[in-house]
């Protein structure tokens, strides 16, 4: 990202947690190797992907980063959290469509966004142990010198360490702002239109719009 980008890091996170996982450092604190291991195989994938991302294109970085990020967040989890009481009143198939319509948007979010390499680097300043979750909490410095701090919340679903948070600037909880937005909709219109609008958004996003 240029340093212009500073403001949209901030945008990514809020509409749709776009900066999760990157957290390479060149000089880790020891408590870092201890950090989830999805961690650094979503910051792998994502720093190959926004230095191949022009000859990938939105759709390329799409297939490229929706297997890693699919395995990192709990996007199930996510769901239900974002969408709050409401849940319990939805229909299997609605669930279900709610849940894939959400998980697109994300990746969608993700494969816009992350247009280019401008020799950004990532790291973790913290690992956090809260009863049965870890915070990790990370910095992205720009390419000039400024850092955006967002933080981690995650969860062992089975074996393996899974998002099912993210907070900007330490505070800023992603699905607390999700569940507003949600319940507007749901009000509105009911389930179907929450997914027609999830849907709608990850059409644009992989459109170019």
């Amino acid at each position: 990202m240029l340093p212009t980008r500073l403001s949209i890091c901030k945008s990514m996170i809020l509409r749709g947690f776009l900066v999760a996982g990157l957290f390479a450092s060149t000089a880790a604190p020891t408590w870092a190797a201890e950090a989830p291991d999805a961690i650094n195989g979503l910051n792998a994938q994502l720093l190959a992907t926004m230095k191949q991302a022009q000859a990938l294109g939105v759709q390329g970085r799409y297939n490229a980063l929706s297997p890693v990020l699919s395995k990192t967040y709990d996007i199930g989890s996510m769901t239900r959290a974002a969408v709050g009481a409401n849940w319990e009143a939805l229909q299997p198939a609605q669930k279900a469509a709610l849940t894939d319509a959400f998980g697109r948007m994300m990746i969608a979010t993700y494969a816009k966004r992350f247009d280019g390499f401008s020799g950004e680097t990532f790291k973790i300043t913290e690992v956090t142990d809260r009863a049965t979750d870890k915070m990790v909490k990370t910095q992205i410095i720009q390419n000039n010198g400024k850092p955006v701090a967002i933080n981690y919340l995650m969860r062992k679903s089975g074996p393996e360490w899974r998002v099912v948070d993210v907070y900007l600037d330490g505070t800023i909880s992603e699905l607390a702002s999700r569940r507003a937005e949600f319940t507007s909709i749901l009000k509105a219109g009911g389930p179907d239109a929450l997914i027609a609008s999830l849907r709608k958004q990850g059409d644009r996003l992989l459109s170019g719009g």
